[in-house]
């Protein structure tokens, strides 16, 4: 079984306040705090490209546990926002990490649910194939799309990466289940344009009703109640659609993790950087669920266990 053993992640040191643009935007630091949930965002500087970003991370991970390059069969990059349209960004990752040229790598073009869909690809893709340890990272930054005006995502989003060492065979997060799916039909309301535009109200609807009967379904395959469920990592949009998917969702709010305030939304990557923390604390047999939505419109749920 495919598990996450550790994680690296990177944020930029430069930060942008978004108490000091309340003015600005005609918001109060209410809003700001409590409804939107950032009060610094991170940004990127302007020569940093997404491979960039995932290297920084993998660094964090080295600092972590012993690496052998030469061991990693796999390389995947979740990004929207790559290096170039060709190559793909994974292919620049594993020559700036100097990995070996058994190594598979592939880019996946996925967003808000990106990490959770990744790791259901590479759960099925290195145990089919044999591999025993694969990269997956995340890297979207948005801060190059963003037009700073736009009240609708200027006060959201920030830049980062993370990378997640998957192991075959070893004590991890493992998945149990899945949830897919996608509402093509919505995909204006996400979506970069020239610069990122987005319907905050219809990407919140959209979010409020389908994510909670995902949570259901997916509890529903794995046999499991809401009560056997540590956590929730549930992407992190915004404060207020955390809050509202886990009160429609019947979640105990002490179990719904949180903790965007100080880097901002940073799509791909605001599950696995809050799985950081909490992953060296978890014990065998006890069982998670993480849920990514948004860009698409798609989103995926999945339930994991602790072995």
């Amino acid at each position: 079984m495919v598990a996450i053993t550790h994680i690296g992640t990177y944020l930029p040191q430069k930060k942008i306040n978004n108490l000091e643009r309340t003015a600005e935007f005609s918001v109060d630091e209410n809003f700001i705090s409590e409804k939107i949930g950032v009060l610094n965002r991170r940004i990127k500087s302007q020569e940093q490209k997404a491979s960039d970003l995932c290297v920084e991370a993998f660094q964090d991970l080295k600092s972590q546990t012993d690496i052998n390059l030469d061991d990693i069969d796999c390389c995947v990059v979740v990004t929207q926002n790559p290096d170039y349209n060709l190559p793909h960004t994974s292919a620049i990752v594993h020559g700036l990490l100097d990995l070996p040229e058994s190594c598979a790598c592939f880019d996946i073009s996925l967003g808000c649910s990106g990490y959770v869909y990744a790791l259901a690809v590479l759960n099925a893709f290195m145990e089919v194939q044999g591999f025993r340890k694969g990269l997956l990272f995340t890297a979207d930054a948005y801060s190059s799309i963003l037009d700073e005006s736009d009240k609708n995502t200027a006060l959201i989003f920030g830049d980062g990466a993370t990378v997640s060492l998957l192991e075959n065979g070893k004590p991890g997060l493992s998945p149990i289940c899945f949830d897919f799916g996608s509402k093509g039909k919505g995909y204006k309301n996400l979506i970069n344009n020239g610069s990122l535009h987005m319907n905050g109200r219809m990407v919140f609807n959209f979010s409020a009703t389908t994510v909670p009967k995902s949570i259901d379904a997916a509890l529903g395959k794995a046999g499991l109640k809401k009560s056997n469920i540590v956590k929730w990592y549930l992407h992190q949009g915004s404060k207020y659609i955390v809050d509202t998917i886990a009160q429609r969702a019947e979640l105990d709010p002490a179990r719904v993790v949180f903790g965007m305030y100080d880097y901002g939304n940073t799509v791909s990557s605001s599950i696995p950087m809050l799985l950081k923390e909490d992953l060296i604390k978890m014990k065998s047999g006890e069982k998670y669920c993480l849920s990514g939505f948004g860009v698409g419109l798609s989103w995926a749920t999945g339930i994991f266990e602790f072995k």
